[in-house]
């Protein structure tokens, strides 16, 4: 697996493919809901790609205080079980570490805070509206 840092708008159509095939065809989310005010140009994306293909991603944007927010963590179905995810949030974990962030903030599936535990994250507390597509929770980590 390659690990690309996309910067450059061609890079960033990877993670809009990935995000489209694996999220929005399957749970019929519109490409209004998929790509929010959060997908700009201060976002950055991790891409990995399997032989130039683009099969997983995640996208980072600031918060105050040094946190930065991980989102959008998918994988192709396909390369599902792999250890992808993981290495995706660790590659957004260490760019954010190099870009001078001390904590990454996420919002998980409610069913999905497992995986997220298991790479050091734990529930903020904080109340996470419904957005009428998933139940979320908070989760931050030291970083």
């Amino acid at each position: 697996m390659e690990v690309l840092r996309a910067t450059e708008t061609w890079q960033q159509a990877g993670a809009y493919y990935v995000r489209i095939q694996a999220m929005a065809k399957k749970h019929h989310i519109t490409l209004r809901e998929e790509f929010d005010e959060h997908d700009g140009p201060d976002t950055r994306y991790i891409v990995l790609l399997d032989d130039d293909f683009p099969v997983a991603t995640a996208r980072m944007y600031p918060l105050p205080d040094r946190r930065m927010v991980i989102g959008r963590v998918v994988v192709l179905p396909e390369y599902r079980h792999r250890g992808l995810g993981t290495q995706v949030v660790e590659e957004c974990e260490a760019w954010a570490r190099e870009l001078g962030f001390d904590k990454a903030v996420l919002d998980s599936r409610d069913n999905k805070t497992e995986f997220y535990h298991k790479l050091g994250y734990v529930e903020t507390g904080e109340d996470i509206p419904f957005d009428g597509t998933f139940r979320c929770v908070r989760m931050e980590k030291a970083i």
